[in-house]
């Protein structure tokens, strides 16, 4: 008998112990309010996205949602109508002028102090020197009207040092009001650019017109000049294109594809253009 009564005691003695050890242990650690999963978990990615990284929200640019700054403002444009005369544009500072002018019209972010200027170069003439496209627009970076970076600097916009650094293509090269350009296979086709310029973003030296008369002349193409994909086209008015949508033809840079057949309104149609240009903010 003595040794069940201390069997039993022992056995309560153990109980007691367990209990007073469950009562002065911390309750556990419960989410706060609003939030689900373990801490330091990923609430679930709304459907159809990918979970941010961790640290990172999903606002622009990954900076965290709400708190993500705005949208750079715009900076890079294709104009949406040109002058229509042809690219008789009222030379540089008629060109400057419209650049301007779509972007005050377009209801883009203000930007103080904004100075818009066209990709355009113009060669040496009356005793001015030539201006290069790539000296008047500033120094980057440069967004188009969704925010997203076209090229950060002049050197990578032309690729100086590797090619393809800019992001100028149909898809990226909007106009002010953020819509694509009709390009290649569309009708009409308007990828032609109006540049005056190499592929580097420099006038062009020598005799060949490639500015149509630095911008002020809606000249036709001359009666009976050859026509057709593969005729020669170094002679009469014309000025140096590219395409925005990188696509047609032998060469398919941004800023120099090809030479237009005529400076008039019709010969810049008619040769896959519509007499627009590329606008930039210089600051």
């Amino acid at each position: 008998m003595r040794n069940i009564a201390r069997i039993v005691a022992g056995v309560a003695g153990t109980a007691l112990a367990a209990a007073v050890t469950f009562a002065q242990a911390p309750a556990p650690q419960q989410p706060p309010a609003g939030r689900q999963g373990a801490p330091g978990a990923q609430a679930p990615a709304p459907a159809g996205q990918a979970p941010a990284p961790a640290g990172q929200g999903r606002g622009r640019g990954g900076r965290g949602g709400d708190q993500a700054g705005a949208a750079q403002p715009m900076s890079f444009f294709v104009t949406s109508v040109g002058k229509g005369d042809g690219a008789n544009l009222g030379g540089l500072a008629g060109a400057d002028a419209h650049c301007a002018a779509l972007a005050k019209a377009s209801g883009a972010p203000p930007a103080t102090g904004r100075t818009w200027r066209a990709y355009l170069s113009a060669t040496a003439a009356n005793g001015q020197p030539a201006v290069n496209a790539r000296d008047r627009i500033g120094t980057g970076p440069w967004h188009n009207a969704r925010g997203l970076l076209i090229a950060n600097t002049v050197a990578d916009l032309h690729g100086d040092i590797e090619r393809d650094r800019n992001q100028i293509i149909k898809a990226n090269a909007l106009n002010e009001k953020g819509a694509t350009i009709n390009g290649f296979g569309d009708t009409p086709n308007q990828h032609d650019m109006l540049t005056g310029s190499d592929s580097h973003g420099r006038a062009v030296a020598g005799t060949t017109d490639t500015t149509c008369s630095n911008w002020a002349s809606n000249a036709a193409q001359p009666a009976g000049a050859p026509t057709g994909a593969n005729a020669p086209n170094t002679t009469g008015p014309g000025a140096n294109v590219g395409h925005h949508d990188r696509t047609g033809g032998g060469n398919t840079s941004w800023n120099f594809a090809h030479r237009s057949r005529g400076c008039s309104q019709e010969n810049l149609v008619a040769t896959g253009g519509a007499g627009l240009f590329y606008c930039f903010a210089a600051n």
